[in-house]
């Protein structure tokens, strides 16, 4: 195939689509903004329902024979260095899920990295998947958790021969990163795949300062979305995948399984942008990182987390500096009540918050302008922060204390016989939901997992600091969903 970068298939088809002046008779009922709300269309402006087309009978006919999304995903793949690329929305939630289907099946093994996002267990419990947890390296100072290392996997391999392949996160929402390479040493010495969740990795292959992306690296399948750190909307995602373990057909129909008979995905634009200027943008992103991160030092009580403070030994391999973590400690005040405070009087959002940081993300969408507004906006937090009060006290377990024996397979303990606990009186029992902080999105308790007094301690304190937990089914954490004592 020619690979001219020049094109957007999806974006050419969707202005064609306007001008032959297209009359639909599909989905979606709001046509072309027509019958939209008066008062979404005064907010929205009718831009958005403009580009919301159908895929098959609409930007392309109903046998896609103008191959406008293959040819999209066509000149994705060869930006990235993939061999193929399979377009998706509902974001890498649900393109890791994919994934996953593509590589192992009910009550086989697959090995996992505990620091996992949440849609990776969500995924467990859809499949009936067997994890196998490999633990993260844990920085004890700053209670933070990195990646595994390559030898945490091949300890795992030996002990589980029969595993079907592994699933690592890098880089995780701090932008710490793992030896992606050693990791897909190991799995392929073996024959199985390694799968990469890189959700917050899309800009990684567009500049040779960033750390190297899993395709480079030689993992198998990787996910990535587009709406984290590049410049696609909400939602849209990608997975790409380079030889020959998973077969692309395989992963077509896995993915079929979860994906939208209807799909609407307008991420060439970005492939384009990436492809003519990527490096130029990513390098002008980087340099702004690094002058707003030196300004942010100046301000007593905030610490920039750099590659100092993440690599070394024991610790993370290498190093993304754009999600701009904070630490707080010097403040003495959580991430939780930063970033409220920020939000409240100066109308900033932090992406990541946690009991001692948060994280502001710079991307080649930033600029002076906003970068000076963050940076005003943080001297004066600095300032105000003896006002906020001592921060609330999360207990944050050892990691000898942090991590919980996973009795029942995920899926068993969702969906079997349950009841509801008293949180008091919830250790020794096993759950049967997940409880997950959020942002980043990593579960303390999973389906399965035998609850302990520290962890349960960890997530009452939180809520009380302003922990955002969003899936458990009494969201004042009163009482804890554990799996029926007749069925323990």
């Amino acid at each position: 195939m020619t690979v001219d970068h020049t094109r957007a298939p999806v974006l050419e088809a969707l202005a064609d689509y306007h001008r032959r002046g297209q009359l639909s008779f599909t989905p979606p009922g709001h046509k072309q903004a027509r019958g939209a709300d008066p008062a979404v269309r005064e907010t929205l402006g009718d831009a958005v329902f403009l580009g919301d087309v159908l895929a098959s009978g609409g930007l392309d006919d109903r046998l896609t024979r103008g191959r406008v999304l293959e040819r999209a995903e066509e000149l994705m793949a060869d930006a990235v260095h993939a061999d193929h690329t399979f377009f998706t929305t509902c974001g890498s939630s649900l393109s890791v899920k994919a994934a996953m289907l593509a590589v192992a099946g009910p009550h086989e093994k697959l090995l996992i990295g505990r620091d996992a996002h949440k849609s990776v267990v969500s995924g467990l419990i859809l499949s009936g998947i067997e994890p196998v947890w490999i633990e993260p390296r844990w920085d004890s100072e700053r209670h933070l958790a990195h990646p595994p290392s390559a030898a945490e996997y091949e300890r795992a391999f030996e002990a589980h021969p029969d595993a079907k392949g592994a699933l690592v996160t890098s880089p995780t929402p701090y932008g710490s990163c793992a030896a992606l390479g050693d990791i897909a040493e190991v799995c392929h010495r073996r024959s199985v795949p390694l799968i990469v969740d890189e959700a917050w990795g899309a800009h990684l292959p567009f500049h040779p300062d960033l750390p190297s992306w899993a395709m480079d690296a030689g993992a198998d399948i990787c996910v990535t979305s587009i709406h984290k750190m590049g410049s696609g909307l909400e939602q849209g995602s990608v997975f790409h995948l380079r030889g020959d373990l998973v077969p692309p057909d395989l992963l077509k129909m896995r993915a079929d399984l979860l994906g939208t008979t209807s799909p609407s995905v307008l991420l060439d634009g970005w492939r384009r942008q990436m492809a003519l200027r990527g490096k130029e943008l990513m390098g002008g992103a980087l340099d702004l990182a690094a002058r707003v991160h030196s300004a942010i030092e100046e301000i007593d009580g905030m610490h920039v987390d750099d590659r100092d403070d993440f690599c070394g030994p024991g610790l993370a391999d290498d190093f993304d500096p754009l999600p701009g973590v904070i630490d707080l400690d010097g403040l003495g005040i959580t991430g939780f009540q930063a970033a409220d405070w920020l939000r409240e009087h100066r109308h900033i959002d932090a992406h990541l918050t946690d009991h001692r940081r948060i994280g502001m993300q710079i991307t080649h969408g930033d600029d002076e302008e906003t970068t000076g507004e963050l940076l005003a906006a943080l001297r004066d937090l600095a300032r105000a922060a003896p006002e906020l009060g001592p921060a609330p006290r999360v207990e944050v377990p050892p990691p000898s204390e942090l991590r919980m024996e996973q009795v029942r397979l995920p899926r068993d303990a969702f969906f079997g016989p349950a009841e509801k606990v008293p949180v008091g009186e919830a250790a020794g029992r096993i759950a049967a939901e997940m409880i997950t902080p959020y942002p980043p999105g990593i579960p303390a308790v999973l389906p399965g997992e035998l609850l302990t007094e520290p962890v349960l301690e960890y997530l009452r304190t939180g809520l009380a600091a302003g922990m955002n937990l969003p899936d458990p089914a009494d969201a004042a954490l009163e009482t804890i969903r554990v799996v029926n004592a007749s069925a323990e």
